[in-house]
C-alpha cells in the first residue's frame, strides 16, 4: 500500500484526547494525515493550525460540517466530542460523504447507535469505532493464551479501571452529555475486555452502584461493580469508578492457571505475567496511530471495518442492561 495517498482525518472536537494524543499520532500514522478541524472554539482551532498548519479552508463548525462534502482533501472524520453529540457529528460527516471514526462508546442509546450505523450505511461510508485495547500486543497475546486454552478454558474473568475525574463542572458529570458515568467513560474497557477475552457475548448480568459524593455525582455513576456470565459458563466480574484510585487490571483464571496485565488499559507501559513465570511485555506501540491506520486500510482496500459501529453498539445494548440491572437490583438477561 505505499503507493497509496494518505487518507485525509478531520478531527471534530479539539479537547485534550485530540491535542495530546490522537493529533501527535497522525503524524506517525503511515496511511493518514491531518487535513480538517471542527470545532466551536476559535483558540482550540488557532492553536491547532499553529501547531500543524490546517488551512483556513479545511476549518469548519458543527453547525455547518456539511461543507466538507466540497473537500476532497479530507475523507475520514474522527468524532471526538461529548458522547451524546457523536449521533449528530457522525450523521453529519457520513452525509458529507465522509467516513467516521468514532471514540467510544459509540453513543448514548442503543437507538442512536443504530441512527448512526443507518446514516453510513445510506452514504456508502465505513463507520468504526475507537477500541484502541485491540491493538496493544498485549491484550492481543492474553486473546491468544485465552481462545487457544494455553492454560486451559477460562472460568473468572475480572477487569476493572478507574480513573480521578478531576473538577466538578466537567461535561463527563453531565448526564445530557455524558449518558453515564465510569461505566461508560472507563468501565466499557473492562467489558469490552470480557468480551473480546472470552470471543462471546453475556447472556446475563446483574450490578451494585454506590456514589459517595452525592453533589458532585448527583447525574451520573461514580462506581460501578457488574457481573455477567456467558455461554460457555464463564463468569465475569467488573469494577469501574470515578472515585477509586489504583484499579487498572485484567486477569483471566483458567482450568490449570492465570494471566493478568497490570496495568491493563493505560495508553503505553502495559505489562503483565502469566502463572508459569512467564512475563507478557512488548514494545511500546502508539495504539492511535494503529487503529487509525487499520481503519484507513479498510477503506484504502475495500474492507469492512475491523471494529464497526455495530461493535459499539453492542456494548452500549449491554451497558444499558447493567444500569438497569443496578437500579432494580434484579438479574438482567441479554436476547441473543
Amino acid at each position: 500500500m505505499s503507493g497509496e495517498r494518505r487518507l485525509g482525518v478531520a478531527l471534530c472536537g479539539l479537547g485534550m484526547l485530540s491535542e495530546h494524543q490522537i493529533a501527535p499520532a497522525l503524524e506517525k500514522t503511515r496511511h493518514c494525515r491531518l487535513a480538517g478541524l471542527v470545532s466551536g472554539s476559535p483558540d482550540k482551532v488557532a492553536r491547532f493550525q499553529a501547531r500543524y498548519g490546517v488551512p483556513d479552508r479545511a476549518v469548519y463548525g458543527y453547525h455547518d460540517m456539511q461543507r466538507m462534502a466540497d473537500n476532497p482533501d479530507i475523507d475520514i472524520v474522527y468524532v471526538v466530542t461529548p458522547n451524546a453529540l457523536h449521533a449528530a457529528h457522525a450523521i453529519a460527516a457520513a452525509r458529507a460523504g465522509k467516513h467516521v471514526f468514532c471514540e467510544k462508546p459509540l453513543e448514548v442509546s442503543v437507538e442512536r447507535c443504530q441512527a448512526m450505523i443507518d446514516a453510513c450505511r445510506e452514504a456508502g461510508t465505513l463507520l468504526g469505532t475507537a477500541y484502541r485495547c485491540h491493538y496493544d500486543p498485549h491484550h492481543v497475546e492474553c486473546i491468544r493464551l485465552a481462545r487457544e486454552r494455553v492454560f486451559g478454558a477460562p472460568v473468572v474473568v475480572q477487569a476493572a479501571f478507574s480513573i480521578d475525574v478531576g473538577r466538578p463542572d466537567q461535561w463527563r458529570l453531565r448526564h445530557a452529555l455524558a449518558g453515564g458515568g465510569a461505566l461508560v467513560d472507563v468501565g466499557i474497557y473492562a467489558l469490552q475486555a470480557s468480551r473480546y477475552l472470552t470471543g462471546e457475548e453475556p447472556v446475563e448480568v446483574a450490578a451494585m452502584a454506590s456514589t459517595t459524593d452525592a453533589e458532585k455525582y448527583a447525574e451520573v455513576d461514580e462506581t460501578m461493580v457488574w457481573t455477567a456470565r456467558f455461554p460457555s459458563g464463564v463468569l465475569a466480574h467488573c469494577a469501574t469508578s470515578f472515585r477509586a484510585g489504583g484499579m487498572q487490571s485484567l486477569r483471566v483464571d483458567c482450568e490449570r492457571g492465570w494471566f493478568e496485565l497490570d496495568p491493563a488499559f493505560f495508553y503505553d507501559g502495559n505489562h503483565g505475567r502469566r502463572s508459569d513465570g512467564v512475563e507478557i511485555r512488548h514494545p511500546p506501540t502508539d495504539l492511535f496511530a494503529a487503529e487509525l491506520d487499520d481503519f484507513a486500510l479498510s477503506i484504502l482496500e475495500g474492507r469492512p471495518a475491523r471494529l464497526p459501529g455495530e461493535e459499539g453498539l453492542r456494548d452500549v445494548r449491554i451497558m444499558q442492561a447493567i444500569y438497569e440491572a443496578a437500579r432494580t437490583g434484579r438479574r438482567v438477561r441479554l436476547g441473543g
